[in-house]
């Protein structure tokens, strides 16, 4: 499920963003960007400047405006994109409700408590209509629980004991039976709790990239820092000496005050389009992971598969019809409720015509399949000169001691049918009409529709993918290759997954997956990328650093785009701003200086009015520029999967020569501007 995204414009988000803006000016948190820090010192240096002067007053003034726009802008960003998660959190916490739980005594009497209350370990029991009290793991019983307070969606999933689904979550509801749950946690520890820390940005730690960008930035502008100080006292060539607001203005006009001012904001909402994706990412660290990502593991059962195998074919045995043989196998089928038998009946109907039979005819004894006989089939009861009919459909080996017994002979073509479907990774069913072998019904594991395509675009980005099965090596090379996928490891266990992780990582190789249950849990741990599904067992949602409210495996196709739409934006915008200051560097200068270098004056390509309008026109660019950018920063560069190559030649291309020409028609623009209103 995908949920919309905020509008920036939303009143909601961008009032409390207002006023969030200022409360960001406190220096404790402004330190943290040191980009952003500096540009707020010069704006109170500045400001102190409009009452210390003696001339300019009002130039002053405005390069103060400018500067604490600038700030307030970066900071606008910033709380705009905490804003999103902020309200996420209100609608989560809306969810909470006080919920008595029916707590399990040592001595088997139930008791009721509040569910702040419980403690991990306690046993509780709940009931059909009642909200589930915390966070634990079914250990008896099955339910239909309604999970759409966590995830959205209102379709109820089946929580069991045993298995991959017996994990629930605090605050949902059951819809039907009763279920006992070991709870797992103690209060304030749940999956809601920790999910409102996260979409709040409280828990948000800077990742190691943006740490690196950050003392990048920083070096940038205290290297400018020094040549605006230098300047100061020496002047150019000894023969201009610019004042202090005037130097605070060109420093931030140099320094990287764009990539600065939203960078943070590039990072809270990378995590907050996961979010709308219905994926909960524990920490930015594992979103950018998400955009290296070189190799992707992938189960095949529910992920690159449908997951149960579906009826394809018909094959008769020699001088059989194929219309007998569906007919005989839909009515095999009639009394079995699993996906493959119900496929069975489909198929009958769709390619012959075939309906189904009345069942309530007292003559009729239908069998129906279970794993013991692994078969099923109907009993026809002689009637009106009509024969008794033994129509059975089941397993190879379990049709030919059926057949056996009914003094038959199994065909020598039908073996030979059973053993090429299992060769091709198919599985084979035998039909038969008491001693007759009418033929096979091929079943197939249904590759999903699209996903070969999607691989493909995985592999333009350089992406590797790998399929995880438990079937045999022949079966597996089948739908390996039907899917597209690169490679595969057949007949998997939990130790295998965890050693093919780690020998890719000692490659040199980031490395993603996708799992459930609790024999998933290790290579989770290990893997760069650990997606667990909601649905599955706390151990696995604890091993990964994300977990997919939605328990959507091909989800993780999503989440590589997103953590490289992440990193795709970051750069594009860092291209930008540094050439951005690189344009802004030759546009101002030249007017700065021609009035006492008149030699220059042909550099002053632009012509600009005044050394003053240029440098009014350059501060004010510089704020603006940050509040045009914030909606991409939020909503990211559109992604393509194209390489590394081609993403680099398109941020150059787009963002590079954009971020030399728009200065220039910006600040052009301003300086008419200005100069027409006599602000300079």
């Amino acid at each position: 499920m995908t949920h919309k995204a905020p509008s920036l414009f939303d009143w909601k988000i961008a009032g409390p963003a207002m006023g969030d803006a200022f409360k960001k000016l406190d220096p404790r948190l402004m330190i943290k960007n040191p980009v952003m820090f500096v540009t707020m010192v010069g704006a109170v240096l500045t400001t102190v400047g409009i009452f210390t002067a003696h001339a300019d007053r009002g130039f002053i003034a405005q390069l103060a405006i400018w500067l604490w726009f600038t700030v307030l802008f970066a900071n606008f960003a910033e709380a705009v994109a905490e804003g999103r998660g902020k309200a996420q959190a209100k609608a989560l916490r809306g969810t909470r409700v006080k919920t008595v739980a029916h707590r399990l005594a040592k001595s088997g009497r139930v008791e009721d408590v509040s569910a702040n209350d419980l403690r991990r370990g306690d046993v509780v029991v709940a009931r059909a209509g009642e909200t589930i009290p915390a966070d634990g793991d079914v250990i008896e019983g099955a339910a239909t629980v309604d999970e759409s307070a966590i995830t959205g969606e209102s379709a109820p999933v089946i929580r069991e004991s045993g298995g991959d689904r017996s994990a629930v979550t605090g605050g949902t509801r059951v819809l039907s039976d009763e279920i006992k749950i070991r709870i797992s946690i103690n209060p304030g520890e749940g999956f809601l709790d920790r999910m409102i820390s996260l979409v709040e940005g409280a828990k948000r730690q800077k990742t190691p990239n943006e740490i690196a960008l950050t003392i990048l930035l920083a070096a940038l502008t205290f290297i400018f820092l020094l040549v605006c100080v230098t300047l100061k006292p020496f002047g150019i060539y000894s023969a201009t000496v610019f004042s202090v607001p005037v130097l605070i203005a060109l420093l931030v006009c140099l320094i990287p005050t764009t990539i600065g001012g939203l960078l943070s904001a590039i990072g809270i909402a990378g995590m907050d389009r996961l979010l709308q994706h219905n994926v909960l990412a524990m920490s930015g660290r594992a979103v950018e992971a998400s955009g290296d990502v070189d190799v992707l593991l992938l189960d095949k059962t529910g992920t690159i598969t449908l997951g149960n195998r579906q009826a394809t074919d018909f094959i008769p045995a020699p001088l059989v019809t194929v219309e007998r043989l569906a007919d005989a196998a839909q009515l095999a089928s009639l009394a079995d409720e699993t996906p493959e038998g119900r496929s069975i009946a489909v198929l009958a109907k769709q390619k012959f015509n075939l309906r189904g039979r009345d069942v309530t005819e007292t003559q009729t004894r239908f069998i129906p399949f279970t794993a013991q006989t692994r078969m099923s089939g109907v009993d026809f009861a002689a009637i009106d000169g009509q024969p008794a009919r033994r129509i059975r459909k089941g397993a190879a080996e379990a049709m030919r001691i059926f057949v056996d017994r009914e003094g038959g002979v199994f065909p020598q073509a039908v073996s030979d049918t059973v053993d090429n479907i299992s060769r091709s990774g198919g599985t084979p069913l035998v039909v038969a009409d008491g001693r007759e072998v009418l033929g096979v019904v091929q079943l197939k594991d249904i590759v999903k529709g699209g996903i070969k395509e999607r691989f493909a675009q995985l592999r333009k980005m350089g992406i590797r993918t790998v399929m995880i099965t438990g079937d045999n090596k022949l079966t597996a090379a089948a739908i390996a290759a039907e899917a597209g996928v690169d490679d595969f490891l057949a007949e998997a266990k939990p130790e295998h997954k965890l050693a093919l992780i780690r020998r890719e990582q000692a490659g040199g190789r980031m490395v993603a997956m996708i799992g459930d249950g609790t024999n998933d849990a290790p290579a989770l741990a290990q893997a760069d990328v650990g997606v667990a599904m909601n649905t599955g067992t706390q151990a696995a949602k604890e091993a990964g650093n994300m977990v997919d409210l939605d328990s959507n495996p091909t989800k993780l196709i999503e989440i590589i785009e997103i953590g490289k739409q992440l990193l795709i934006t970051r750069g594009s915008l860092t291209t930008f701003s540094i050439a951005n200051d690189v344009a802004k560097y030759f546009a101002i200068i030249p007017a700065m200086l021609m009035a006492t270098f008149p030699a220059i004056a042909p550099l002053n390509v632009m012509h600009l009015h005044s050394p003053t309008s240029a440098i009014l026109s350059a501060i004010i660019f510089n704020a603006l520029i940050i509040v045009a950018l914030i909606p991409l920063a939020l909503r990211g560069v559109k992604f393509k999967p194209i390489g590394a190559l081609a993403i680099l030649q398109r941020n150059l291309l787009i963002y590079g020569l954009g971020g030399v020409i728009i200065p220039f028609v910006g600040i052009k623009a301003i300086d008419v501007l200005i100069t027409g209103l006599h602000l300079v």
